[in-house]
């Protein structure tokens, strides 16, 4: 079933649908009244009938509020390091179906892409985009927002305000400290996660995420390309919160 959101308030039991998603009702999806479909407004998703076309929207009507409650118990940051390519494109799209809350992108040491500040806002336009297609595909109750990119350290007073901050390292041994870090989690959290880039962490870098009272963990004896040590680490936290909190 389709999922698409709303700003407008429910008027009368109904729902006013507008703009990209009318026309994606209408003449990308050729949906007919009668047909039924997820809509989201407020972070609360409501099954919905559609009952009547006009020349520029379509109303549907609510069938069953709170249909759908899709979000964790937490909120997840994840604070991703740089990476070539469109891996951050890849980055987004799976940190947004695996539940996180909002997405920074972030300028470390080691990243080998550098932005100006045209490319930067270009770039966070697409990611947004790609963020609510996400949302829409999986079926969220919220479009996760992705920040403008910021500095280390503007990342690092951004992750001050959380409850709990978690840096996988590469050089970090054993799995004991990820046990310590996972233990802490209580529902209604907010967790943040930092992602090296490419190049990894610079030392420096881990001496800061310690000094705020950041948590420094392993995700194992491997070596994990950026976006593979993402989806792996937000798996992990996805895994906790839906069976533990």
């Amino acid at each position: 079933m389709y999922n698409f959101f709303v700003k407008s308030e429910k008027l009368n039991n109904s729902f006013e649908i507008c703009g990209g998603d009318f026309n994606h009702i209408k003449n990308v999806l050729r949906m007919k009244v009668k047909e039924q479909i997820l809509v989201t407004s407020n972070e609360k998703t409501h099954l919905c009938e559609i009952c009547e076309f006009s020349e520029n929207s379509v109303i549907v009507k609510i069938l069953e509020e709170n249909y759908k409650e899709s979000e964790l118990p937490i909120k997840i940051y994840l604070f991703q390091g740089l990476p070539k390519s469109d891996k951050m494109e890849l980055v987004i799209q799976k940190a947004v179906e695996l539940g996180v809350y909002k997405i920074v992108p972030v300028e470390m040491k080691r990243c080998v892409v550098k932005l100006d500040g045209k490319k930067k806002n270009q770039k966070t336009e697409r990611y947004n985009a790609i963020a609510e297609a996400g949302a829409k595909q999986s079926k969220r109750n919220i479009i996760p927002t992705v920040e403008n990119v910021l500095t280390f350290n503007e990342a690092l007073e951004l992750a001050k305000t959380l409850d709990l901050f978690i840096a996988p390292y590469e050089s970090e041994e054993g799995i004991e400290g990820t046990k310590i870090a996972l233990s802490k989690i209580k529902s209604g959290m907010s967790i943040g996660i930092i992602i090296g880039p490419e190049g990894g962490f610079d030392d420096k870098e881990i001496e800061k995420v310690k000094q705020i009272g950041g948590e420094v963990i392993s995700l194992g004896k491997r070596i994990l390309r950026t976006e593979t040590a993402s989806i792996t680490a937000l798996s992990m936290l996805m895994l906790h919160a839906e069976m533990y909190l």
